[in-house]
């Protein structure tokens, strides 16, 4: 195969790893994609440098600042947000629906706060579906007492 013709297929790969990477942004085929393109471009010029030991410092050299460049890019883009916790003391005072009815001593009881559902107990016996207070929390654990209004039958499951 001619060096012309390797340089078409190395930019025809490269365009494709370019479009994925457009497809699937964090992919990290941008890298490889510029990579070949560069050379393919480099290699449809000067055919001779495709076939030699220069084909693998372009690979080198234009790997390694498209690497970084990328990594930083995603990096701004994408900045992490550190993870979310539930605070237990952040719980006292919510409200939420008893999802499995609750029995004073255990912890059989489930409550839904939000879209968290969380393991309950209570001074009295709280039917499924009865809108409910947070007295207090420890770990995973809350004890609730009813809300005075009523149930909430839209929140059943």
């Amino acid at each position: 195969m001619d060096p012309f013709t390797v340089a078409i297929i190395l930019i025809a790969l490269g365009a494709v790893f370019l479009i994925i990477e457009a497809f699937s942004p964090g992919a990290f085929m941008v890298i490889p994609g510029l990579v070949l393109v560069i050379l393919g471009v480099v290699g449809a010029a000067f055919p001779d440098i495709l076939l030699s030991w220069w084909a693998l410092a372009i690979v080198v050299v234009v790997a390694v600042p498209v690497t970084l460049i990328t990594v930083k890019g995603y990096q701004r883009l994408a900045e992490p947000a550190p993870p979310s916790t539930t605070v237990m003391d952040s719980l006292v005072g919510r409200t939420g629906v008893v999802v499995t009815a609750t029995v004073p001593g255990t912890m059989r009881g489930k409550v839904r706060i939000d879209n968290d559902i969380w393991s309950a107990t209570s001074d009295e016996p709280i039917e499924e579906g009865a809108r409910v207070t947070v007295d207090s929390s420890e770990g995973v654990h809350v004890h609730v007492s009813r809300l005075r209004g009523g149930s909430c039958p839209w929140m059943h499951r």
